[in-house]
């Protein structure tokens, strides 16, 4: 019988324990800066999910220690990537797109109509 070393073990208790380090919670993410190209653009107040399908789609960044009151979202996908240690996500948009964007209301539902004004006044591709 091939029995893994007590050291294997011990390794695998630990990250069963620890879970996967590429996995973050909204709740550690809410809070992170939100960095372009030129500097810090506001922070992640919260997070859109797909109920149908249970994916990601958007980050709410609250922008008013830049823009006073105003809200934005960006999709999960603009991220190119996260800073851990930082707290930072980045993205690839210019403070000129962020304060022009259109604002974003949570009392009002993110639909298609809504979707397709975001991502054509950013030029992105759609995922739909």
């Amino acid at each position: 019988m091939n029995r893994p070393t007590a050291t294997a073990e011990l390794e695998e208790r630990v990250a069963s324990r620890n879970g996967d380090p590429h996995l973050r919670s909204v709740e550690e993410i809410t809070g992170y800066k939100i960095q372009c190209m030129e500097e810090s653009l506001g922070h992640v107040e919260d997070m859109i999910v797909d109920t149908e399908s249970w994916s990601l789609r958007y980050l709410v960044i609250d922008t008013r220690n830049w823009l006073p009151g105003k809200k934005v979202i960006i999709a999960f996908d603009w991220i190119t990537h996260f800073t851990w240690d930082d707290r930072k996500a980045h993205v690839d948009l210019t403070k000129s797109q962020v304060e022009n964007a259109p604002e974003y209301d949570p009392r009002l539902p993110v639909n298609r109509a809504y979707e397709a004004q975001l991502y054509d006044f950013y030029g992105r591709p759609t995922y739909w």
